[in-house]
């Protein structure tokens, strides 16, 4: 039973005759009888009877008649939901990203995203790093991920831009003169650094290693906003992303020379929902910060 026999019934139904039918659905006589006898051959029995002029139901075909509208209903019903949702989405959005990112450079393109999908929920998944964003991600969790590029990943990667480090100081520091400060120039200093759990506490190490050094530390934090407070307020430096600096400690932030920062992408697996490609599609849109000359950008 298919959903061209049940249309082909209802249309000869509604006619009173095979003829007119094959009119209105656009197709041979023929075929329409022998799609109607193709009908009754599975169910049993006749659901029409013919006339010299017309048609009628037969008993069978009366009770039938309410059942074949209710299928060709729900499935028009179906076609319209399902278009419906192409052209306006609703539902849920299932995002993955490591949390260091997901205050900063995640709330402006969902913003912008959910502004033009406003009956989609957003669901953040946060991950304190990158392995476990991977790795969770890679299980099943989430519709998309965004974050630093996985090093190794089978579905599809988009290059988005780059996040930039800079260093924040106490007020006092001498190296606050420079536009830029070289991290050989702290090569002497105790740190603020994360906590080894911390997705960011590798990250920082590879910086170090660049500068041929392995930092001190006066203080471990799990959090980047601590971080950059605590620098402020003279327990040593702390690199942290550009976005994670709170706004009044603007003016104690310097970026770093070479420029230090990592590559950021979206990663999705292989099959992505209508919600997720048309999210993908807007971050790729989106401006990011292009990665400069001769920067440094971690692994």
């Amino acid at each position: 039973m298919t959903l061209r026999q049940l249309e082909y019934f209802v249309a000869v139904v509604d006619e009173g005759s095979i003829s007119r039918a094959a009119e209105r659905v656009r197709v041979a006589q023929p075929s329409v009888s022998q799609q109607i006898r193709a009908l009754e051959q599975e169910l049993g029995g006749a659901l029409l009877e013919r006339l010299p002029r017309s048609t009628r139901l037969t008993p069978l075909g009366r009770v039938f008649e309410p059942q074949a509208r209710s299928v060709l209903l729900a499935a028009e019903t179906a076609r319209e939901v399902v278009r419906g949702e192409l052209r306006q989405p609703t539902g849920q959005l299932e995002i993955a990203t490591v949390r260091s990112m997901a205050g900063t450079l995640l709330p402006g393109p969902i913003s912008r995203w959910r502004a033009a999908h406003p009956g989609v929920t957003i669901r953040l998944h946060e991950f304190p790093h990158r392995a476990e964003l991977e790795e969770r991600f890679q299980s099943g969790v989430a519709d998309v991920a965004i974050g630093p590029r996985p090093q190794r990943w089978d579905g599809e990667i988009h290059e988005l831009g780059w996040e930039e480090f800079v260093v924040v100081l106490p007020a006092d520091d001498p190296e606050l003169a420079r536009p830029r400060i070289s991290l050989a120039s702290l090569a002497d200093r105790d740190w603020v650094l994360y906590a080894s759990e911390h997705g960011l506490s590798e990250l920082i190490a590879f910086a170090f290693a660049h500068a041929g050094y392995i930092a001190a530390p006066a203080v471990r934090t799990s959090q980047v906003d601590a971080a950059a407070r605590l620098a402020a307020a003279g327990l040593g430096p702390a690199m942290v992303p550009i976005g994670s600096v709170p706004h009044e400690l603007a003016d104690l932030a310097r970026p770093l020379q070479p420029a230090f920062g990592r590559a950021i992408a979206a990663y999705t697996r292989e099959t992505l929902s209508p919600l997720a490609a048309t999210y993908v599609a807007s971050l790729r849109e989106g401006s990011w910060p292009p990665v400069p000359d001769g920067a440094l950008i971690a692994p």
